[in-house]
């Protein structure tokens, strides 16, 4: 498993560390007229003291969130699943209704010009739709390495059968290929239990990557803003969309069985992004352009490619096995307050979308 999380923590600090690059290259392109420096001294010192506010607010908000489902839940409930498909509801308006709209906004932006592939052909889709088989393959490969891996260990601890216990030694391996086959569909020696607990630990981590970089990106949004008019109500729809938005995440983490230090450290990682994208962007807000091509070339591309990244998991790894285990379809009463949750979880984080 080690070897599959040290690529993904990469990709994480990446995020962190070449945005600010990126939005501090953009200072030189203002031809299309962003607002870069805009107002007077006492607004900025008030859009300022906003700004601070919404650090704090939004790191509380992303703390509760994420670490509501993983300290407060049982994850053998009922709840628990009721739990689960809201914050599915969640992920999946993310994707859908915040993400991918800002995408379609940035890389449509007719200050990136007209040239290919811009204009008329549907870069936000593909790129969106990259992402999403790029996640399919990496949890694929990574569940293919895992089961394979394990495969070899349990192969080797077989005691070799000779003539005298061809018999005996039958019986160990017809146990242990009709138990595995009950559990996972004919793979032999591997319980199913680690094999999912390792699988939803590569899903949680992907999912963090997606939701962290489109954390990064608001939060920047944010902080560059020079207006106070602006700010008001980004701050408090983003306040809630981190609350929600953790809620979704802390559920995957608490079912997936992290080490208390691994979960620490994505709960903070998750808690922290947007807060650092505010400090960078009032870092770089006298300089910095959003309507440069490069800055709408960047954020377009990450939130696409997040946008792809939460679709896929949110109904490939959250809706679907939620929807169609065995406890979800054995009782009407669980399905129904469950497809009441997805939807509710849906519903609130699309309204959201009015004021961010």
């Amino acid at each position: 498993m080690g070897s599959f999380q040290k690529p993904l923590i990469s990709a994480f600090v990446l995020v962190l560390v070449i945005l600010p690059l990126l939005v501090s290259a953009t200072k030189e392109e203002n031809e299309c007229g962003g607002s870069i420096g805009e107002g007077s001294a006492a607004e900025k010192a008030t859009a300022l003291k906003y700004k601070i506010g919404a650090f704090f607010s939004i790191l509380v908000a992303g703390v509760i969130g994420v670490c509501s489902p993983i300290f407060g839940l049982n994850s053998e409930s009922n709840f628990f699943m009721f739990v689960k498909a809201f914050a599915a509801g969640v992920i999946l308006a993310t994707g859908f209704v915040h993400i991918l709209p800002d995408a379609t906004e940035s890389l449509t932006s007719p200050c990136i010009g007209e040239e290919p592939p811009w204009g008329d052909f549907p870069v936000t889709e593909l790129v969106a739709m990259a992402a999403a088989i790029l996640t399919m393959l990496i949890e694929s490969f990574a569940s293919g390495y895992l089961n394979r891996s394990r495969l070899e260990k349990e192969a080797k601890t077989l005691p070799v059968s000779t003539d005298g216990d061809k018999e005996e030694h039958s019986h160990i391996v017809s146990a242990h290929t009709h138990a595995s086959q009950g559990h996972s569909h004919g793979s032999l020696l591997v319980p199913l239990d680690d094999h999912i607990d390792l699988r939803k630990k590569i899903v949680t981590q992907i999912l963090e990557l997606g939701i962290v970089v489109h954390s990064v990106i608001i939060g920047i949004s944010l902080g560059v803003s020079p207006s106070v008019s602006t700010i008001k109500p980004l701050l408090a729809a983003i306040t809630f969309h981190q609350l929600f938005e953790g809620f979704g995440l802390g559920g995957c983490i608490s079912e997936a069985k992290f080490r208390v230090k691994k979960i620490w450290v994505m709960v903070l990682f998750f808690a922290l992004t947007a807060p650092v994208g505010i400090g960078i962007g009032i870092g770089v807000a006298e300089t910095y352009n959003d309507n440069s091509p490069i800055a709408l070339k960047v954020s377009g591309f990450l939130n696409a490619a997040a946008a792809g990244i939460l679709i896929y998991m949110a109904l490939v790894d959250l809706v679907a096995p939620l929807f169609m285990n065995h406890k979800a379809q054995s009782s009407m009463k669980i399905q129904s307050v469950c497809s009441f949750s997805l939807i509710l979880g849906a519903g609130l984080m699309s309204l959201l979308a009015v004021w961010a």
